[in-house]
């Protein structure tokens, strides 16, 4: 159990905790025994009901932060782990960085705080010469999760980056990813999506901007199609006004696309005159031999993924039938003798017949609902629905044998989430263009 004054490693003694964190994390400050310094300790319990992405973001950002050498982002110190032993039971992870005395952005808006315009253009400034910083290394760096409480105004009211839990060190290409990361209201729709580009770091700067300048959370705005309506609760030099709502554009043709050009933009005060390049991610065509069809109207969307290995269901029917009576005399006969082997063939058999047949599927989606019908030999044996409101977004998850194309589903207030496998077995470039024309039809309706 982590407590104050224990030590762990024989050299980091707890003092306090600090801030707010979700299950299974705590931050502390601590005492580096060594050094006599005070260091920020990020713990990561890894308990049975946890995912390994969360394992895996955890040690992403040790790994990300041993590269990085910035004056406003807290040194990384040392990465360890506790036994179950040492951690009341459970394996414990963590990482330890440079203190930066101050108060985060979050912790000001709760005490009333009001920043003003200039202090608005300050924080924006010094957060831009590190998002430079970041997106300029190779691969770039993508914070994915800029938000009041990531960000401390120091002691030395300097504004420091923290927080490096939902980093991405690649180049985005595809915009592929297989978690979801961001804050709701200020991540972007793509990054949902999970096409985060140097470009999403900026929206979610403008959202919290934003905050700043209204008090309010970025979700609590009212949204006119789909961009957050906040000049009307502000006395700032509309040319601000201008460039964050150019930050914070839903769409990424739109949006600046890069951290340079938005700071050029902020110190001159010329939005339209900024050398704009376009940041949006390229359109995917469909491969040439994909046997995937789609159809879609304004209203509709409509999805037909064929059997992968038999291309007619009548010749996997009759080749699944003739499987089942040369082995049929077999199965009756382990049955006899064992169940259990009995049983294991009977599984065997199955899943040559799924393979055989292809599992192709049907989804169809309207303006309220979409449906998924599972196919086997050409014929529906399972259905699901579900409510377009409900999508959290389409994804793409690697497997041994190939892509797979999920939808997310769920309701953030219940708190439970479904997937729904659409497509499984697709080469990359495939997966990527259906779960980008999915993704289009939804952002259209």
């Amino acid at each position: 159990m982590l407590e104050p004054g224990k030590i762990l490693q024989e050299r980091y003694q707890l003092q306090q905790r600090l801030g707010r964190t979700a299950a299974g994390h705590q931050t502390w400050l601590a005492v580096d025994l060594e050094s006599q310094e005070l260091v920020t300790l990020k713990m990561l319990a890894f308990s049975p009901e946890m995912q390994w992405e969360e394992l895996k973001l955890f040690e992403r950002e040790a790994q990300v932060l041993q590269a990085l050498n910035h004056p406003r982002i807290p040194c990384y110190r040392d990465y360890f782990s506790l036994e179950r032993e040492a951690g009341a039971g459970l394996p414990w992870f963590g990482l330890v960085q440079d203190y930066i005395p101050g108060f985060s952005l979050q912790e000001l808006l709760e005490k009333a705080q009001d920043f003003s315009e200039k202090k608005v253009r300050e924080i924006a400034t010094e957060v831009l010469q590190i998002l430079i910083y970041l997106h300029e290394l190779s691969p770039p760096v993508l914070h994915r999760d800029i938000k009041p409480s990531n960000l401390i105004l120091g002691e030395d009211q300097q504004v420091y980056l923290v927080d490096f839990g939902a980093v991405q060190a690649q180049a985005a290409v595809t915009g592929v990813t297989f978690t979801v990361v961001g804050t709701s209201g200020y991540a972007p729709l793509e990054q949902f999506w999970g096409r985060a580009v140097p470009a999403s770091d900026l929206y979610a700067l403008g959202a919290t901007l934003i905050h700043l300048l209204t008090g309010v959370t970025p979700a609590d705005l009212p949204q006119k199609d789909s961009r957050i309506q906040f000049s009307d609760r502000v006395s700032v030099n509309p040319s601000l006004v201008s460039w964050i709502e150019k930050m914070t554009e839903i769409g990424l043709e739109k949006r600046f696309s890069e951290a340079r050009e938005a700071l050029a933009a902020l110190k001159s005060g010329n939005i339209q005159g900024a050398n704009l390049q376009v940041g949006a991610v390229r359109k995917i065509a469909k491969p040439p031999h994909s046997r995937i069809q789609v159809s879609k109207s304004a209203t509709e969307l409509n999805i037909k993924i064929p059997s992968t290995l038999v291309r007619k269901p009548f010749l996997g029917a009759f080749i699944g039938i003739l499987i089942i009576l040369i082995c049929w005399p077999a199965m009756v006969e382990f049955l006899a003798l064992n169940f259990n082997i009995g049983l294991g063939f009977f599984t065997l058999i199955a899943s040559i017949l799924v393979k055989i047949s292809g599992n192709g599927n049907k989804i169809k989606f309207n303006r309220d609902n979409f449906k998924l019908e599972h196919q086997i030999f050409g014929w529906t044996y399972l259905e699901q629905t579900g409510e377009i409101s409900e999508i959290l977004g389409a994804f793409i998850y690697t497997l041994t044998d190939g892509n797979q194309i999920r939808i997310r589903s769920g309701n953030d207030t219940e708190t439970y989430f479904f997937y729904y496998v659409l497509a499984t077995s697709l080469k990359d470039v495939e997966a990527a263009w259906l779960a980008q024309e999915i993704k289009d039809w939804l952002d259209l309706r």
